[in-house]
């Protein structure tokens, strides 16, 4: 998965702080349709913690100092067997759902690659809060194309992407 080998350069010196409008939009995503979509406009320019834990170091007895951990990104399952990647807009948000998870920054692109290399079927945001948001279906799709939506001035909302070779 491309986001494991380096992080965003963008987002060097990154302290993990989470984004106060992208939380006010997730917290009130849910009140009706137009909320959830500008809470989508917001994650769309976001900075997200995509969390990843060390697997394969653990011989059974504590970690082996001849066995190499290999990072690998966090997913969840629902009691149906659906798999979804949890990501986070701050650190206080990834440490409360699981402590010993190491944060990587990226953006919704990466995210949302991250769900169809792994086959899930929704992306969670802030699964342990302060506000949770799924996104799935045709949202996670384009996303996952690289569109971003945006609010336009009639008041509506549209997909825009990048025209192939421009």
């Amino acid at each position: 998965m491309r986001f494991l080998g380096q992080p965003h350069a963008s987002f060097a010196g990154d302290t993990g702080e989470p984004d106060a409008d992208v939380r006010a939009a997730l917290a009130s995503a849910y009140t009706d349709a137009r909320a959830y979509q500008r809470a989508i406009v917001a994650l769309c320019t976001s900075r997200f913690l995509l969390p990843i834990v060390a697997t394969g170091d653990d011989g059974g007895d504590g970690p082996d100092p001849e066995r190499h951990a290999e990072m690998a990104a966090v997913l969840v399952q629902s009691d149906a067997g659906a798999t979804a990647v949890p990501v986070f807009t701050g650190l206080d948000a990834l440490t409360a759902w699981h402590p010993q998870a190491r944060p990587v920054p990226c953006t919704l692109d990466d995210v949302a690659a991250t769900a169809a290399e792994t086959g899930s079927t929704a992306v969670v945001i802030d699964i342990a809060g302060p506000a949770s948001m799924v996104l799935e279906g045709d949202v996670l799709t384009h996303l996952g194309q690289g569109h971003r939506l945006v609010e336009l001035d009639d008041g509506g909302f549209g997909w825009v992407y990048a025209a192939p070779g421009g």
